[in-house]
Parts: C-alpha cells; sequence; structure tokens
C-alpha cells in the first residue's frame, strides 16, 4: 500500500455531482483573487467553510453563538485540479462520510458551473465539544439527522 497520500486520495475524474448529497452556490469575490490571476489556494478553504456550515446551520439547527456544543474543525485537506476565477459561481457540494459518536467527516468538491468534474475536492473532519470545556461530547441529535442524510458509503 502506498504511504503517498495525493496517490491514496480518490481520483478527482471518477467525481461527479451525483457522488455528493447537497450544493450550494458560492460567487466568487474579486478580493478572492492573487497576483497569479486565479482564486488563491487559502479561499478554497473558505469556500468547504462555508458549505458545510451554511448546511448545518439550515439543516441541523447550529447556533454558533449560543450552543453549548460546538463542531471544531480537527482535520482539514484539498486537492487542487484546475484554477477558479472572478467573476465565476462555483457550485459547492458535500456529502458525509463517516459519521461517529462525536466526530463527522465531510467531503466537499468544487465544480465550475457546466463542469463535469471538480476544480477542488477536499474534506473536513468536525469534533463536537462541549464550549469552554473542550471536551469530545456526542453530536447533538437534529446536527446528527441532519448529517444522515448526506451520508454515503
Amino acid at each position: 500500500m502506498s504511504t503517498d497520500p495525493v496517490s491514496d486520495a480518490k481520483d478527482p475524474r471518477t467525481e461527479t455531482r451525483d457522488n455528493y448529497r447537497h450544493s450550494l452556490l458560492i460567487p466568487t469575490r474579486l478580493s478572492d483573487i492573487d497576483v497569479y490571476q486565479h482564486v488563491n489556494n487559502v479561499q478554497y478553504y473558505a469556500y468547504f467553510d462555508t458549505l458545510v456550515n451554511d448546511y448545518m446551520i439550515r439543516f441541523g439547527g447550529l447556533d454558533m453563538v449560543n450552543d453549548k456544543i460546538i463542531g471544531l474543525l480537527v482535520e482539514s485537506g484539498c486537492r487542487f485540479h484546475q484554477s477558479l476565477n472572478y467573476p465565476e459561481t462555483v457550485e459547492g457540494w458535500l456529502r458525509t462520510v463517516k459519521l461517529g459518536n462525536s466526530s463527522a467527516r465531510h467531503e466537499i468538491a468544487l465544480f465550475r458551473q457546466g463542469e463535469p468534474h471538480p476544480a477542488a475536492t477536499g474534506h473536513f473532519v468536525h469534533v463536537f465539544v462541549e464550549r469552554g470545556v473542550q471536551k469530545p461530547v456526542p453530536i447533538p441529535a437534529k446536527i446528527r439527522t441532519a448529517l444522515e442524510k448526506l451520508l454515503v458509503a
């Protein structure tokens, strides 16, 4: 088995929108562009964050300010396949691939509109903790229910 994380990752050529469960349109902004005239790599993570948190807020009832249980990002990754630019609207697609007692692994794909394969693919791992204490706790029921709807084998 290879220890190279790039070769072990899913082949982006096989990823399509059908492999995901939820989408969100995300417009690029002029401020996303770097000196090379394309979306800077850090912005892809901002798009990931927008997609995942928008879903948990709208469908899982997450209240980032007042909830006693919060999801902390403990791992993330991104593979870049083609550049995104300004102005364009990115299609962010989301799925859950692992749902544990206190953690969830989300996989994300960013598509250019009209393109069959993603410009970038990545993942986020959230661990749910008690605010202030930072001790892992079970995923809140409403968020778990929402994430179960995104679950793929």
